[in-house]
């Protein structure tokens, strides 16, 4: 745990202001829509191998070079948006991610023809969130029984840089599980936030 500004925080945060920042008002609160969805999924699929404040840092950057992660313009990227996102110092440049991030875009888009992202995450929570009661960060895994089912479930769709690693993280931060620590002044708050928020 950490403390600062008398307020007590989850351990992973430190004294960095945007971690802070992001802590307090983002991570585990439910995402609303689908875009929204969407664009924490593929940049959680940025993250892998890096840490989460290089992509937190770079975001807006994503958001500009990636059109907003409007799924139906990036499903039509061609070989020449590659070579610009290639070329963008913004953002992550790593082929592997940016290739999937466009096959991520048409899988959305056919899943979007029988039901949204949304409800068919939900539709692996049998009772909404998960409320998790971690007393430190070691009791926090990287991955669950059910991030792996979800992964599983994803990589069926066509979706790519969805391991169950990948999932836990995006689950995390989505507010699919509440994984502030209980001393954390957030996990109390983000228990409220989460309540109904991804029932389906």
């Amino acid at each position: 745990m950490t403390k600062t500004d008398n307020l007590v925080r989850c351990g992973w945060v430190g004294d960095d202001a945007d971690y802070r920042h992001y802590h307090d008002t983002e991570w585990g609160v439910p995402l609303k829509n689908d875009r929204a969805i969407f664009e924490k999924l593929v940049l959680e699929g940025f993250q892998a191998g890096l840490s989460w404040i290089t992509i937190l840092r770079k975001r807006e950057n994503f958001r500009r070079a990636f059109d907003n992660f409007d799924a139906e313009t990036i499903a039509r990227y061609t070989a020449n948006d590659i070579a610009g996102l290639m070329n963008d110092a913004g953002i992550v440049r790593n082929r592997a991610k940016i290739e999937a991030t466009i096959e991520n875009a048409k899988a959305f888009l056919k899943l979007r023809e029988r039901t949204t992202l949304k409800k068919f995450l939900a539709g692996h929570l049998l009772q909404g969130s998960v409320q998790n009661q971690a007393q430190a960060l070691t009791d926090v895994p990287a991955s669950t029984e059910l991030s792996t089912r979800i992964s599983k479930a994803l990589k069926k769709e066509g979706f790519r840089f969805v391991g169950p690693t990948t999932v836990y993280a995006f689950m995390q931060s989505s507010g699919m599980v509440n994984d502030h620590l209980v001393g954390c002044f957030r996990h109390g708050e983000c228990a409220r936030l989460q309540k109904d928020a991804w029932r389906a």
